[in-house]
């Protein structure tokens, strides 16, 4: 029947039990992997909320944008299954990985295509080897051609559907009447036109500039001490957490404090002056404990 040996059935007394394919995650193996995804923290504008797309309990990923399962297979992909997986299975998924993580660089050599147009028939072969014969569509075919189509065109960036689907999505969500879509375009194109210039150029009223993903404006506040290092930017995303630092957590806390707050300097000065022949140690138990009797 062409299956595979490492496949076949097993008998285990009266039953036949089927293995588990090398590439099949455990249960374990499955909530360790949402729980990496469910707790990711990336940058503002590098991708959705992926969190919300994670269900702990069924052990489940649904819900992703196309631009998100790019971010995952290009970024994400070889830091989840990493320990989790045999050599053979996770290498070839880390080279496909490094592929398109190079072919998706703002800026392309010619030898690192050429390097990679080399190595990617390579790794579907090593893929091959892995998944069964109904994965492998003409999708997976296409790797091969994108290396000799970016050194034609060049980068993806300038050529991929991401901007285009932004905008159009930017379109759609003015239609208020869809009996006149595009007088309802227009009119909410000049609205946002009005309303993006007086949020850039008019002064002493509360306005924020808001894009089309909804990043909220910059909101810089003071605490209660009024030192420029605890200044706030940004809004908190989720409840608090509430944490309690070990000792030597504190002392790091303590010395970044002493190197990059501008309050701080008027004490090191003087506990370079004052303590210029004492040890390191002594010299930074010195200069915290003044500035905690100064502040309190």
């Amino acid at each position: 029947m062409g299956i595979r040996p490492d496949l076949h059935p097993i008998k285990r007394g009266e039953k036949y039990e089927l293995p588990n394919a090398c590439y099949t995650l455990s249960p374990e193996e499955k909530h360790k992997l949402c729980l990496f995804l469910k707790d990711l923290k990336v940058p503002d504008g590098f991708s959705s909320n992926i969190s919300q797309c994670v269900n702990l309990k069924d052990h489940k990923i649904s819900g992703l944008k196309s631009h998100d399962c790019h971010v995952l297979l290009q970024h994400l992909l070889p830091l989840a299954i990493r320990g989790m997986m045999s050599k053979s299975v996770c290498e070839p998924l880390i080279e496909l990985s490094l592929f398109f993580n190079m072919l998706g660089a703002k800026v392309l050599r010619m030898d690192e295509l050429e390097q990679i147009e080399a190595q990617i028939p390579k790794t579907l072969c090593k893929l091959e080897k892995i998944f069964p014969p109904s994965f492998f569509d003409v999708m997976i075919h296409l790797p091969i051609h994108l290396a000799s189509e970016a050194k034609i065109a060049g980068p993806i960036h300038y050529r991929w559907m991401y901007p285009v689907e932004r905008w159009l999505y930017f379109l759609k969500s003015l239609i208020g009447n869809r009996a006149c879509p595009e007088g309802s375009i227009a009119e909410g194109y000049i609205a946002n036109e009005c309303m993006t210039l007086c949020s850039r150029y008019l002064h002493r009223i509360d306005t924020s500039l808001i894009d089309q993903k909804g990043i909220m404006m910059v909101v810089r506040k003071k605490s209660n001490g009024g030192l420029s290092l605890f200044s706030q930017h940004g809004r908190a995303l989720g409840a608090r957490k509430h944490c309690e630092l070990e000792a030597n957590e504190l002392e790091l806390a303590h010395i970044y404090i002493l190197k990059n707050c501008d309050e701080v300097l008027p004490f090191l000065e003087y506990g370079i002056i004052s303590f210029n022949n004492f040890a390191y140690d002594f010299f930074l138990f010195s200069i915290i404990f003044l500035f905690t009797l100064r502040v309190s």
